[in-house]
């Protein structure tokens, strides 16, 4: 295994780092560092011998975490913010149909699979699972979807 970056490199995360239970002073959940922040590699390591982590500065937030390759991409690479992120719930704000027949309606509440930046257009879009719509992923853009709000939000809308 050979790190891509090295002490020193500078880097942008690409998904949101939340507590594992291992961050002091945090509660598992809470977010770290917001995708799309970028900071500075300040160690390299392995965990269970078969991945590379990498520990970061993000100076922004004055926090080090561990990240994993993965989840990290060079500064000047295209980067398009996204407003959500796997498992992140969602409301879809129009009917959503196939081949003429809605599948969807509006309203319905439904958790992101992935978010799938298209760099030639400029766009972001999801997979997503809704809950009225069981083992059938859709792909639907930004603009469609909004937050789902709490659980008991989403219970007074079903």
């Amino acid at each position: 295994m050979k790190p891509r970056w090295d002490c020193g490199d500078s880097v942008r995360l690409i998904r949101n780092v939340r507590d594992d239970g291992t961050f002091p002073g945090a509660n598992r959940g809470d977010l770290l560092v917001r995708r799309g922040s970028t900071g500075t590699v300040v160690d390299v390591g392995t965990f269970l011998m078969d991945q590379i982590i990498y520990s970061v500065h993000f100076l922004e937030q004055n926090r080090i975490v561990g990240c994993r390759e993965e989840e990290l991409i060079d500064p000047d690479e295209v980067w398009i913010e996204s407003r959500f992120e796997s498992r992140e719930r969602v409301r879809n704000l129009r009917d959503l149909a196939i081949r003429g027949e809605v599948k969807v309606p509006a309203g319905s509440i439904g958790e992101i699979l992935k978010v799938l930046r298209d760099e030639a257009a400029g766009s972001v879009a999801y997979h997503v699972h809704f809950d009225c719509y069981a083992g059938h992923p859709l792909a639907v853009r930004e603009l469609a979807l909004e937050p789902a709000g709490t659980k008991q939000e989403e219970t007074s809308h079903v």
